[in-house]
């Protein structure tokens, strides 16, 4: 197992105390696998997100990735793990405007020390960016962004790829074939996929669907 949660439980300050937001989740995901995590907003979706990611802590529960418990890592083993065990497509794009696409691209990759410049190549291929590789974030769209951090993170191979909202700026033939290239690239190097999403369409092309409602999922 890639993913294994258990008992996920995580709560935020509140004018009259702690809200909680995940009320005990248990998820499991395969190496391989593409899993749609749906559920209205504010029922703790990017939360889940960011705690598996270790971009936060929970309040009870564990999170087993890649062989490792996220609760035991310090800063450090969250940072490398972040580097090479976990991809994240942020609703934010976070692009580094100093950086131009093709240097945005290869980032993460070299972070991991996975550079590869026929990767590169051939992400921005596959995601229409083949002619945009000498601009910075600032001269494009928010379309054009949104794919360029797509192809950031499947440029470093992680094993677990998480994706918020990942088509949200996109229209919908782009975003299909956005998606269908994320799906072929995860399924191309037994990577897993999850993709918080509001989409009916994506989420029926993906292998698996749960749904989080009240702080679980079912």
């Amino acid at each position: 197992m890639l993913l294994d949660v258990k008992g996920l439980r995580k709560s935020y300050p509140g004018g009259d105390g702690p809200v909680p937001v995940l009320r005990g989740v248990d998820l499991s995901v395969r190496g391989g696998e593409t899993l749609a995590l749906t559920g209205e907003s504010g029922s703790g979706k990017s939360t889940f997100l960011h705690l598996v990611a270790g971009l936060d802590r929970a309040d009870a529960g564990s999170i087993w990735l890649d062989g490792e418990e996220v609760a035991d890592l310090d800063d450090r083993g969250r940072a490398r793990l972040r580097r090479g065990t976990v991809g994240i497509v942020f609703q934010q794009f976070n692009l580094i405007p100093s950086l131009d696409v093709a240097g945005n691209i290869a980032f993460q990759a070299r972070l991991a020390g996975r550079d590869d410049p026929g990767r590169v190549a051939d992400l921005a291929a596959r995601l229409g960016l083949e002619d945009q590789m000498a601009k910075y974030p600032e001269d494009l769209s928010g379309g054009q962004q949104q794919r360029v951090a797509i192809a950031r993170v499947l440029a470093a191979r992680p094993k677990l790829v998480l994706a918020d909202e990942p088509t949200g700026n996109l229209d919908e033939a782009t975003a299909e074939r956005v998606m269908e290239v994320m799906t072929a690239l995860v399924a191309e190097t037994g990577a897993a996929l999850l993709v918080v999403t509001h989409s009916e369409r994506l989420a029926a092309g993906l292998s698996r669907r749960v749904h989080l409602a009240r702080g679980v999922v079912s």
